[in-house]
């Protein structure tokens, strides 16, 4: 019996895997540009960093956003910004703000905390932020499989609490 379970458990899997493997996302459209935000404590994190599932930070270095966070000559935040959230786990993933469609620095998408996703306000694209990974939802970026820019967010290196970097 849990042999037979196991065998349709490993059947649908396959048979899902198979489904999806057509369809994919190129998450590489934006120009590479250095990423590099560095949380030096865990206070710091606490105070700059996501606290849980569905929250969300935007770092844009030029425009000094957030306006108090410690920048410095190793701070890059990527072509648009960087947009750092907290999947529906609670787990930190991290995006570049450029729209894949419009591939421009100053054409970022902006997160709609009542929809749970983030939208380009200038081609109308919906990408699911919070559990697919920036995939898109709808729009040009769905017709054509654009997805957004991910970046890694992980334990920091030399004593840092947490960076985001490419």
């Amino acid at each position: 019996m849990m042999r037979m379970r196991f065998l349709g458990v490993l059947v649908a899997v396959g048979a899902m895997l198979l489904s999806n493997g057509c369809a994919t996302v190129d998450d590489d459209r934006i120009p590479s540009s250095p990423v590099r935000i560095a949380f030096q404590t865990q206070s710091q994190w606490e105070a700059y960093g996501v606290s849980g599932a569905l929250d969300s930070r935007i770092f844009i270095k030029q425009d000094r956003i957030p306006d108090n966070f410690p920048y410095t000559s190793l701070t890059y935040t990527g072509f648009g910004g960087v947009l750092l959230v907290g999947d529906i786990h609670g787990n930190p993933v991290a995006y570049d703000l450029a729209c894949p469609v419009e591939r421009s620095a100053t054409v970022r998408i902006t997160v709609d905390h009542e929809a749970n996703n983030a939208y380009c306000p200038k081609c109308g694209s919906v990408y699911d932020i919070y559990t697919n990974y920036g995939h898109p939802l709808s729009g040009k970026a769905a017709h054509d499989g654009y997805g957004l820019q991910r970046y890694i967010v992980g334990g920091g290196m030399q004593g840092e609490y947490m960076t985001i970097s490419r």
